[in-house]
């Protein structure tokens, strides 16, 4: 069997539907199979999309998702779309053509060290120049997708090595990763300082809902009494409207997160790592707090300072073993009432009318909207932090956003790979002008493909997130992050693309755009004219020295 073939055959055994990809010189012989395969190839316009549509589809199904590009600059493009699922732990396999092995090294066409590439930002690398090593190497990679901390895992196949032949009979060979080492010797100290807090809380990232432990995590929070913090990662993990769903913590988060992470005196961190826009001094409880740090990478413990016990095991498995261990757990009432008061506080009202449009606005109408069926998905910038303060997520995988790479363009291309995952249900994006334009071309992946999406553009004429630092903080000396004379006529840039365009500059249109669209089966762009003067507020700065800049918030 041709290697090219044999590396489909294996996917499809392996339950592939779906492959996200360009073409190119060097993987001619894969697309050439490709015609014959079960697997669905969605043509992006851009390699970096193709990785954040795998990344997509992958959180909104929890398969691993497949992205594909040729060598050279194909391979470079794919290298922010799959740092962007390495720092979000995204399951993934990346495969890129390389030059025939004779010319390795020689400086030829299209040639690059896509190993070394792609080693700071994928868990393991493989490059086939055994043909009947492949077997092996799709065999473990898929396994290391999954394998302790998710994320991507690179195959870089050589232009001879797929069109060279294989025994079809080593295609089920198999090759077993390393298992992960576990670490529970803290079982027993943390329910122990579970049983002795008076104020727990837990801190539910993305591990949560990666390891699909959030119906668990929700058990322990209701039998220890112990409110919920969600990073941006974690939205979802527990539905906002659970009595101890305190919101979102970190930079942009909510009072109620913020005052209940302040009087801890347990923090029960659940796959989260306390990054440095969820956790700082602004955030930091007590001296007398302890922590609980749950996670299957060891590289993500002691980063806060605290008194703490590390597990390292799977996030599901530790709850599960704290429920059997807390039987007949009595909360404190007193805790209780005042998670209770922090959340009451902390309710504000969005339904802001006038001109110009509030983005607060925006997200309320889009609230009306969120069912069980829906998926929102958001770009980078103040669009995202706007959805992680305001909008209503039930539960998991609903949300979906760039966290730890921070990467603008992600909104469209994973509502696209979501839509690929999820075709029977309606996925809405929450983009910014300047996070769209570096991907705009993906509205020809979204019509040709039949993945319709909505887009809802925030259109405020500015790189807005980095307009308010300026603003806040650089004494409104605003540079280079003027759009708004350059902008296109969006609504007519997605009728170029066979898109349907509508443009909203009265709050009072909001509700009745989105639900048209959504409920169209098309992909829609709606261009909402948005207050530029309108910050995404609360606010803790990165200087601990500054105070926080509260804004609206009445807390």
């Amino acid at each position: 069997m041709k290697g090219s073939r044999a590396l489909l055959k294996m996917l499809e055994d392996r339950g592939v539907g779906t492959i996200f990809g360009y073409p190119g010189g060097t993987v001619i012989p894969i697309y050439n199979e490709m015609l014959d395969s079960s697997i669905r190839h969605v043509l992006v316009r851009h390699e970096q999309c193709a990785a954040h549509m795998a990344d997509g589809y992958s959180r909104a199904s929890g398969k691993t998702g497949v992205c594909l590009a040729t060598s050279g600059p194909g391979t470079t493009n794919l290298v922010t779309g799959v740092g962007t699922a390495f720092a979000d732990s995204v399951p993934m396999m990346v495969l890129t053509g390389q030059v025939a092995t004779g010319n390795l090294g020689m400086g030829a066409f299209q040639e690059v060290d896509a190993f070394s590439l792609m080693m700071p930002v994928t868990k393991y690398n493989y490059r086939v120049l055994d043909l009947d090593l492949l077997p092996g190497v799709i065999s473990e990679g898929w396994k290391v997708t999954r394998l302790g901390r998710p994320g991507p895992v690179h195959v870089d196949l050589p232009v001879d090595a797929m069109n060279s032949q294989i025994d079809e009979s080593l295609l089920t060979r198999t090759r077993e990763p390393r298992p992960v080492q576990i670490d529970t010797s803290g079982i027993p100290t943390a329910i122990r300082w579970i049983k002795e807090a008076k104020r727990p809380i837990i801190l539910a990232g993305g591990g949560i809902i990666g390891s699909d432990s959030s119906e668990d995590m929700v058990r322990l929070a209701e039998r220890i009494g112990a409110g919920v913090l969600t990073p941006l990662m974690g939205m979802g993990s527990i539905p906002y409207d659970h009595p101890l769903a305190m919101g979102a913590l970190g930079m942009h988060g909510r009072r109620s997160a913020l005052s209940a992470m302040k009087e801890a005196d347990l923090i029960i961190a659940a796959g989260t790592k306390f990054s440095d826009r969820t956790y700082s001094p602004h955030t930091r409880p007590g001296n007398g707090s302890r922590v609980i740090h749950i996670d299957l990478d060891s590289t993500e413990f002691n980063k806060h300072g605290l008194t703490s016990v590390n597990i390292k095991a799977d996030v599901g498995d530790v709850l599960r073993t704290f429920l059997c261990n807390l039987e007949g757990f009595t909360p404190d009432p007193a805790w209780m009432m005042r998670l209770n008061s922090f959340k009451s506080k902390c309710c504000c009202d969005f339904d802001y009318d006038g001109v110009p449009i509030k983005p607060q606005k925006v997200m309320h109408e889009i609230n009306k909207l969120i069912d069980d069926d829906t998926i929102v998905t958001t770009d980078v910038g103040q669009n995202q932090m706007w959805a992680m303060h305001c909008l209503n997520i039930k539960r998991p995988r609903q949300m979906i956003s760039s966290g730890g790479f921070g990467t603008m363009g992600f909104g469209l291309p994973s509502a696209i790979g979501a839509k690929a995952a999820c075709p029977d249900k309606k996925v809405l994006t929450v983009t910014g002008d300047g996070g769209l334009l570096m991907v705009v071309q993906e509205l020809a992946t979204a019509i040709q493909e039949d993945l319709p999406v909505t887009i809802c553009l925030m259109n405020n004429g500015w790189l807005g997130m980095v307009r308010q630092w300026q603003k806040l903080f650089w004494s409104k000396r605003y540079s280079a992050t003027k759009l708004y004379d350059s902008n296109p006529d969006f609504v007519k840039l997605a009728e170029a693309f066979g898109a349907n365009g509508i443009r909203i500059e009265r709050s009072s249109e909001i509700g009745d755009a989105l639900k048209r669209s959504m409920n169209s089966g098309e992909t829609c762009l709606i261009d909402i004219h948005i207050d530029p003067e309108e910050d995404v507020l609360p606010m803790l700065p990165p200087d601990p020295a500054i105070p926080m800049v509260k804004g609206r918030c009445p807390y």
